[in-house]
């Protein structure tokens, strides 16, 4: 049995991991998860009951952010001595990475972002895995792998994941009448520089527009407490996606929740800086497909969503769509746990 050290150090690398982490577990692997205390990320490890250790929390000024990340690299690297991995598993993880290099541990990191492009070509000639999904144009040379489908398929794979339909209910969500979810990030992380999301007018006018036909549910970083006729997303954390999933409409500016919108059926209109981009490829994929319309003129976004909502038709589209497109692609989940385990064994 292989030695398996995780390193999560983000909210959305819990989801990316948590049934690999399970599975290699259960089949007798031992599996150690170290985390970092950024946002949610250690809520929903808890919330899955993924046992973990904290190795560093997240400061809130660049020179903390310096010293958070140099600490973290040493804690790291002694708690890999400790531990003794075969093999250490990352979301592109520069701590991990070296520490797996100076341990003498294989190295398997993912990376979905091409807007971190350079940093995964200064880890690559370090690692012996860097996964990605095929629609990557960029070449990392011989440790890259590439597979169908994006990375959220490892949690949102219909033989992944079902909606819990009960809990929202137990949370004061009909899923049997329509509701609208937004969600609004603040881009303060490295690679949101100089780029905006979908702005406060904007936001006033969405929420204006779809109240009059459900409720409507604001998730907004930068904001806070949502603004009447809109209300606070009722869901804790680890039932997000299954507040997505019965959702009449999703408008975001937040790329992961709308690719994971996309895959739960879910019609979406993604908006902000980032719909102005060619930087993520996975949307060229997603938007052919169907699956996410990114719109990068606000008040064009607006109407959109509009229109969306006013059709009584557009969600059976997006779930055809979704299971078209899900035939073509593979369980992302299946996809880490093989090539875990491919590494561990060299």
């Amino acid at each position: 049995m292989s030695r398996i050290h995780f390193d999560v150090t983000h909210p959305a690398h819990v989801h990316l991991f948590r049934h690999a982490i399970r599975e290699l577990a259960d089949d007798g692997h031992r599996v150690v998860v170290s985390s970092r205390d950024k946002e949610l990320t250690t809520d929903l490890l808890d919330a899955f009951d993924v046992p973990h250790t904290v190795l560093s929390a997240m400061g809130d000024r660049k020179a903390a952010l310096v010293s958070e990340w140099a600490l973290r690299g040493v804690r790291t690297l002694r708690y890999d001595r400790r531990f003794d991995p075969d093999v250490v598993v990352s979301r592109l993880s520069p701590t991990a990475v070296a520490s797996a290099t100076l341990t003498g541990a294989g190295s398997v990191a993912f990376h979905d972002h091409e807007g971190t492009n350079r940093l995964a070509g200064a880890l690559a000639p370090f690692l012996d895995r860097l996964c990605t999904p095929a629609s990557f144009e960029a070449d990392f040379g011989a440790p890259h792998r590439r597979h169908p489908g994006v990375q959220e398929l490892a949690y949102l794979h219909p033989d992944r994941f079902e909606p819990d339909r009960d809990r929202l209910r137990e949370h004061g969500v009909d899923p049997d009448s329509p509701y609208f979810v937004l969600r609004f990030v603040s881009m303060g992380a490295h690679h949101d520089v100089g780029l905006t999301g979908i702005g406060p007018a904007a936001r006033r006018r969405l929420v204006e527009t779809l109240a009059g036909r459900g409720p409507v549910y604001v998730s907004d970083e930068a904001a806070g407490e949502a603004d009447p006729p809109a209300e606070a997303v009722p869901v804790p954390p680890a039932l997000m996606h299954d507040l997505l999933s019965e959702a009449a409409l999703f408008v975001t500016d937040s790329n992961t929740m709308a690719t994971e919108a996309g895959l739960l059926g879910t019609p979406v209109v993604r908006s902000g800086a980032y719909a102005a981009t060619d930087e993520f490829s996975n949307f060229a994929v997603l938007g052919a497909a169907g699956l996410v319309e990114s719109v990068a003129d606000e008040s064009a976004a607006v109407d959109r969503a509009a229109e969306l909502a006013a059709d009584p038709d557009s969600g059976e589209r997006w779930r055809r769509r979704r299971d078209a497109y899900v035939r073509g692609a593979v369980d992302v989940t299946d996809h880490i746990v093989e090539t875990v385990l491919e590494v561990a064994d060299e």
